[in-house]
């Protein structure tokens, strides 16, 4: 299987900081890579060029081979590159099936039509219950969004990329903010997308039991610099990553 996601010497200097500094990395298709790293080790920053918040100083980010380093996030979008954010980004006055609806409707090209109405179109509403059902959200279909807890427009959300039909998934921190109860249900959704083996996913994580679980492999960034990147038993095992991250995680992953 090829890859679908490579960076090549991806830089950036923010001010006086380079937060990103010479990154190069190979994703395969339908690969799950986590990433992790201290508080300001350039995750997030990593995560936003890769998605086109950010233009880097240097470098160059390839989609099957293509370079997208110059699109926009929306043409990253189109091309199959969804990103979630720390911060849930949904619409809080329309139903849950109707935020997932729209963004089936927005990925099918279908415009809005006054004298139409959208349960006419049969193929979009079931494709949106359908992504409702992956999250195990599809109890909660006519539930405003504004009503869920914080865990389920987090789920809303990664329905809503889904939607999209995007074949990358960037989730930044989906856990983040959540409660200890909440935290099962997100991995998971995020399991059975990886099982389904349609997308590649890429994942910001604190939590190491759920990057244990789930990852095919761990990318450690330090300082804004690929302090290592490999499986998992080897990333645990590996002394310059403990001594600059992972700390008394090791024994806990090895005993």
């Amino acid at each position: 299987m090829g890859n679908i996601l490579e960076t090549k010497d991806l830089t950036i200097r923010l001010g006086g900081h380079t937060a990103v500094d010479g990154v190069s990395i190979a994703i395969q298709e339908k690969h799950f890579k986590a990433i992790i790293g201290p508080n300001g080790a350039g995750k997030t920053t990593f995560f936003n060029l890769l998605s086109g918040q950010l233009s880097p100083t240097k470098g160059s980010i390839m989609l099957k081979g293509e370079d997208i380093t110059s699109l926009s996030p929306t043409n990253r979008t189109r091309k199959g590159v969804g990103r979630s954010f720390q911060i849930t980004n949904v619409f809080p006055n329309l139903t849950v099936l109707e935020n997932v609806r729209l963004a089936v409707q927005s990925q099918a090209g279908i415009r809005y039509q006054m004298l139409r109405h959208f349960s006419r179109f049969d193929s979009v509403v079931k494709k949106a219950e359908d992504h409702l059902k992956l999250v195990l959200l599809d109890s909660k279909a006519g539930s405003l969004a504004c009503n869920l807890s914080h865990g389920e427009k987090r789920k809303l959300e990664i329905a809503m990329l889904l939607a999209l039909e995007t074949e990358i998934l960037l989730l930044d921190e989906p856990t983040a903010g959540m409660s200890v109860e909440e935290v099962p249900a997100i991995v998971e959704v995020i399991k059975n997308i990886k099982l389904r083996g349609e997308r590649t996913i890429v994942l910001i994580e604190h939590k190491m039991d759920m990057i244990m679980e789930l990852s095919d492999s761990i990318m450690v960034l330090f300082n804004g610099q690929l302090l290592a990147d490999g499986p998992p038993d080897e990333i645990v095992k590996n002394e310059t990553v403990q001594s600059a991250y992972l700390g008394g995680l090791y024994n806990e992953f090895t005993a």
